[in-house]
């Protein structure tokens, strides 16, 4: 994940620096809205330290921002995105391999304050609100697997989940180019009995955007 967090950042910086040098369009000051896409790479983690192995999954993020000025330097940008989360798992249960994937639809709103030294670009830093629409999970194996399938299965799994989200916005006129890494606070189930690995989400984004101002 890391590797591809910085493999990210520095091919839109790069490429979006390149190119916003040549621009001279500064709204720093200006409220702007957009609508931006692209994917998400994402994964869990045990928060108490177990022995839980994933990989990440790909998936979707798309939505939209609106950028307020407090001044030339410092900023408000809220977003509301539709991510997709989830991971993908695989071993052996009593000789047989089994696969595992989870895919969560999730509605994001994070809330960042947006720290700009240049017109072209914009350091964003803030809390998000994740709301859990829909989990999907696809088992495979080649014998019975239920209660291999029930120890992954959380029916009390957590609906509300509060995390943090850091990244940077790269400006060319109207298009953006947006890198995140975001990560949660609370676990996604929602009691310690659960025999679900207490997991949290973190995952990386990469979008391509387009801003809207007079």
């Amino acid at each position: 994940m890391k590797k591809i967090l910085i493999s990210l950042i520095v091919v839109l910086s790069i490429t979006c620096s390149s190119f916003a040098q040549d621009q001279d369009k500064d709204l720093r000051e200006t409220p702007v809205f957009g609508l931006k896409i692209g994917p998400n790479i994402s994964n869990v983690y045990d928060s108490k330290g177990g022995e839980f192995d994933a990989d990440a999954k790909a998936g979707l993020a798309a939505g939209a921002f609106v950028a307020i000025p407090f001044g030339k330097s410092v900023g408000f940008q809220g977003e509301m995105l539709f991510s997709q989360k989830g991971f993908k798992g695989s071993g052996t249960m009593f000789g047989s391999p089994y696969t595992f994937t989870r895919t969560t639809n999730y509605l994001d709103i994070p809330l960042l304050l947006a720290i700009k030294p240049t017109g072209s670009l914009s350091l964003l830093a803030g809390p998000h609100f994740s709301y859990l629409m829909r989990q999907h999970d696809v088992f495979t194996n080649g014998n019975s697997t239920s209660q291999q399938e029930q120890a992954f299965a959380n029916d009390n799994i957590r609906k509300n989940t509060l995390g943090f989200t850091v990244g940077f916005d790269a400006y060319i006129d109207h298009l953006v180019c947006s890198a995140r890494a975001g990560w949660d606070f609370s676990n996604n189930n929602g009691d310690g009995t659960s025999t679900t690995p207490r997991y949290k989400n973190v995952w990386l984004q990469a979008t391509i955007g387009y801003r809207f101002y007079n």
